[in-house]
């Protein structure tokens, strides 16, 4: 349920992120979030709200059980490399080590999922004509011939580009949205993509945007768990003190008591204490995962799809042309919505795990 409500507005941010890279003077389809959740709705109905839906179920899943999985064997290996029982607790920058590693595994399990969703959400972007022209924050942006075709004029390097323009202009008289909406590409479901993929860039293409990933996966992993237990130690520290001074110090309680370990957070702890972590690691972290995205759908946005081989972009090329047109604001794009649904649902995640834990340890 949680899934399906989210699911719109991680659309419209991987939306908000590809569009970054199909214009060289900032001209983008969506002013924001409420933007594109509108249009897409009035260009594509309530299906187009929820393309691609089932791949983050499945992948959401997945990524928690690898992450939180190897998470705990990382711990592990920790504590048997520097001695410790089973159990004991980890100093802080182990901890980080722990949860970089778990992030560093975790990015290559995750990216084909990652990349399908994103393609997915991308489909019919260009049914949404009328580009809004925002400002360049860079004084000399590049020449257009370097970026990307746009549709509505008359300079494309692909046939396939330039006959899907003349059409949405000619067509019966029609309007361009209307036309768009007759010749847009039929979206196709993830095991087409897949395959499509596969046969253009072969097997090694399920992993485009890999390096976004990596980076996003572990430094964000790294970051995500330790303020959480930096979150979490302060809010441990708080409860000892508050009780130690109203006398109400449970010196019986078995966590208290065990050499080594630490007291079990109170459910409520451990949702501000991931919340925060939340929250903390988007806004540190968010350019990367722009990057990755626009990397991700950089053939589908730029129209380039069935015209051949297609060489994708490294990430820090993405990163400089994104910065070039949109500045810091573009690399930014959707960062508030994203946080807002990023705090209750890391508060949650943590929530579990930590009452889950207690309860198999």
């Amino acid at each position: 349920m949680s899934a399906t409500f989210k699911y719109p507005f991680d659309l419209a941010k991987v939306r908000l992120q590809s569009q970054l890279l199909s214009s060289a003077d900032g001209a983008v389809r969506f002013k924001g979030p409420v933007d594109c959740l509108v249009r897409t709705y009035k260009h594509e109905g309530v299906r187009g709200l929820y393309r691609g839906l089932p791949v983050p179920m499945v992948g959401s899943m997945m990524e928690a059980a690898t992450l939180f999985l190897t998470y705990s064997t990382f711990q592990n290996v920790v504590r048997r490399y520097n001695g410790y029982s089973d159990g004991a607790e980890l100093s802080i920058s182990q901890h980080s080590l722990a949860a970089a590693c778990a992030g560093f595994v975790t990015s290559f399990a995750v990216t084909p999922i990652d990349l399908v969703k994103c393609k997915m959400q991308v489909q019919m972007m260009h049914t949404h004509l009328n580009p809004t022209h925002i400002p360049s924050s860079s004084t000399t942006p590049r020449p257009q011939s370097q970026f990307p075709f746009q549709l509505g004029t008359s300079k494309s390097p692909h046939p396939q580009a330039v006959a899907t323009s003349t059409m949405i202009r000619t067509v019966s008289g029609q309007s361009p949205v209307a036309s768009a909406s007759l010749h847009a590409p039929r979206p196709i479901g993830p095991i087409e993509l897949v395959r499509n993929i596969i046969h253009t860039r072969g097997l090694r293409g399920l992993w485009v945007g890999q390096s976004g990933m990596l980076l996003l996966e572990t430094i964000g992993a790294g970051s995500w768990f330790t303020m959480k237990e930096l979150v979490a130690g302060f809010l441990r520290r708080r409860r000892d003190r508050v009780e130690q001074e109203a006398g109400l110090y449970d010196i019986l309680d078995p966590s208290t008591t065990a050499k080594g370990k630490q007291r079990a957070l109170l459910p409520w702890e451990s949702a501000v204490a991931g919340a925060t972590a939340g929250a903390t690691c988007v806004l540190a972290l968010y350019p990367i995962d722009t990057v990755k995205s626009a990397m991700q759908t950089e053939e589908d946005v730029t129209r380039k799809v069935g015209s051949g081989k297609v060489q994708t972009s490294s990430f820090l090329k993405v990163l400089k042309r994104v910065y070039a047109v949109h500045g810091v604001r573009g690399l930014y794009s959707g960062c508030g919505m994203t946080v807002a649904r990023v705090v209750p649902s890391s508060g949650i995640v943590f929530m579990v795990y930590d009452v889950s834990s207690r309860w198999i340890g």
